[in-house]
C-alpha cells in the first residue's frame, strides 16, 4: 500500500472529542507526524477528528488527501463553522478522491471509512472504544480495519465518555 516509501495514515472517529479526551487525541495526532520517513494523510474531513487530524497533518507539512463520501456531503457536515473549516482544508489537499453515490448517508460514510482503510498503511482512530451509533461510526471502521489487518492506534483519554 505503500508508495515509494510513503506512509499513508488515515483517520476515522468521533464529530464531538470532550474537552478532557483533546490534549491527549491532539498529541497522539501530533506524534504520528514526527520521526522518520514521508507520510500521506487520509480523511474524509468530517467535523472533530477527521478534521483536527487533517489540521495537524498539514501543519507538519504532511499532503492530505480527502475522501468525500458518494452524498450531499456539505449539506451534513454540521453547523457554520464546521462547513467553513471543511472548505479550508479541502482548499489545502494535496489530493481529492469523490467516491460513488450511496444510496443512505450511513452507506456513504461507511464506504469512506472502508476506502480510508483499503488505502492506508495504518489508520488511528479517535475512539472511546464503544459500538458505532450507526453504520458506518468509528467502531465499524475500525472492526474492519482489524478484519483487514490493517494496523490500528486508538486515542482516547481512559474513562472519558462522549455525550
Amino acid at each position: 500500500m505503500a508508495r515509494t516509501g510513503v506512509v499513508r495514515i488515515g483517520v476515522t472517529g468521533h464529530r464531538t472529542i470532550p474537552a478532557d479526551a483533546e490534549p491527549a487525541v491532539r498529541a497522539g495526532l501530533s506524534a504520528l507526524f514526527h520521526g522518520e520517513g514521508e507520510h500521506e494523510a487520509l480523511t474524509s474531513l468530517a467535523a472533530g477528528a477527521d478534521q483536527l487530524f487533517a489540521d495537524i497533518a498539514l501543519a507538519h507539512g504532511v499532503p492530505v488527501t480527502a475522501v468525500i463520501p458518494g452524498m450531499d456531503y456539505e449539506a451534513h457536515l454540521g453547523d457554520a463553522a464546521t462547513l467553513a473549516a471543511y472548505r479550508r482544508i479541502l482548499r489545502s489537499c494535496a489530493e481529492r478522491v469523490q467516491l460513488p453515490f450511496e444510496p443512505t448517508h450511513e452507506e456513504a460514510y461507511f464506504a469512506a471509512g472502508r476506502w480510508i482503510v483499503d488505502h492506508a498503511d495504518h489508520l488511528v482512530a479517535v475512539w472511546d472504544g464503544r459500538p458505532a451509533r450507526g453504520l458506518g461510526g468509528t467502531g465499524d471502521v475500525v472492526e474492519y480495519a482489524r478484519r483487514c489487518g490493517v494496523p490500528v492506534t486508538v486515542l482516547w483519554e481512559p474513562g472519558v465518555l462522549r455525550d
